[in-house]
């Protein structure tokens, strides 16, 4: 549905976004992570046709966005980091204003209510945006992407300002809506990347780091094997028994209740002890009262693939990654774009336009 080859982005001599490669299926929700200045809105803006790019190409459902950008960003709903809201307007005003710019060939009434019926702003139709929480308004922002029924979903922090019970409602959202969309979410809450996300990309340094579900990013970057266990017996006798196990590399203690206590064991390697340790803590009667294997986290994965250097940890299991052979296309012209130098990953959203489209 999307195809991004060789993509390159410059500001000035700033390279924002340096020979990115991947592609997003249809009905695929991507999680595109990376730290702030990392290329993830730019390269979210260059796909949405907001701005232009150095190198490569872009393609959405099979046309260039700058070749053809008009059947491209027909296809497209996007929701930038800080809504494009119009807050002296009422939610249902400002709709319709959004409705008319779209150029929206179908029911106009039904749409709407339908959308907003998605999102949950139908109590607040009549309300003036400015009078919103930001939670309410965030939503708003969401419907004006819904509009027109577009098969593509970008989506820059779609949860920020939302309390719990909001986020775990916008979540099901996004997960209904990816049944019929292509979407890519980028997103800081990472709990919530790993709860909707069947893939992500992670991006440093403009370029990719990792491409991969986050369950295979885990396994790929562990490495080592952690297990929680909880043991009944004395401590010392107990930490002795574990400090027997080939292959231990470190243990932490710390206090459950009475003779009951935790501890932490991180293996040398990948090696699997649990056979080992049972057998030796049954030796010795210290049961075994509770045991997980703990697994990297997307945020542990994340901070590991972004506090080195990319090149030192780059994860590719698929072959949409960063390692494409050298791109035949030609340098386009930024077109004056540069201009905005330095949106290279933050605030960009707050001039978006929104794009004008003869939906069908």
């Amino acid at each position: 549905m999307i195809q991004i080859t060789n993509l390159t982005k410059k500001f000035g001599n700033k390279v924002a976004v340096d020979d990115v490669t991947f592609k997003v299926e249809k009905g695929e929700i991507l999680g595109f992570l990376g730290p702030n200045g990392a290329g993830k809105t730019t390269t979210m803006n260059i796909i949405t046709g907001y701005i232009s790019y150095t190198s490569g190409s872009v393609t959405v459902d099979g046309m260039d966005i700058l070749k053809n950008p008009e059947e491209a960003k027909k296809r497209i709903g996007y929701l930038p980091e800080n809504p494009p809201l119009y807050l002296d307007m009422t939610v249902w005003d400002y709709l319709n204003f959004v409705f008319d710019l779209k150029a929206i060939k179908i029911d106009r009434n039904e749409h709407l209510q339908e959308v907003m019926q998605t999102v949950k702003i139908l109590d607040v139709k009549n309300r003036l945006i400015k009078n919103l929480s930001k939670g309410y308004r965030q939503r708003v922002g969401l419907a004006q992407a819904l509009l027109g029924n577009p098969e593509i979903l970008i989506l820059d922090e779609p949860t920020v300002g939302l309390d719990p019970k909001q986020i775990n409602e916008i979540r099901s959202v996004i997960k209904e809506l990816g049944r019929e969309r292509t979407i890519i979410l980028s997103s800081h809450i990472l709990p919530e990347v790993s709860a909707i996300c069947e893939r992500v990309i992670i991006i440093n340094n403009g370029r990719i780091v990792a491409s991969d579900s986050p369950e295979n990013l885990s396994n790929s970057l562990a490495g080592t094997t952690i297990l929680n266990v909880r043991i009944e017996g004395d401590k010392d006798a107990v930490t002795n028994v574990l400090q027997s196990l080939d292959n231990v590399d470190s243990i932490e203690v710390s206090t459950y209740t009475g003779s009951i206590y935790n501890y932490r064991i991180k293996t040398k390697d990948e090696t699997d002890i649990r056979r080992d340790m049972f057998y030796a803590l049954a030796e010795n009667r210290m049961p075994i009262m509770q045991l997980s294997h703990q697994n990297l986290s997307l945020e542990d994965v994340f901070l590991k693939l972004t506090t080195v250097e990319p090149s030192e940890e780059k994860i590719s299991a698929s072959k949409d990654s960063n390692d494409a052979g050298e791109s035949n296309n030609e340098d386009i012209s930024d077109s004056g774009q540069d201009a905005k130098a330095q949106d290279s990953d933050e605030g960009s959203g707050d001039n978006m336009e929104i794009q004008e489209a003869d939906n069908q």
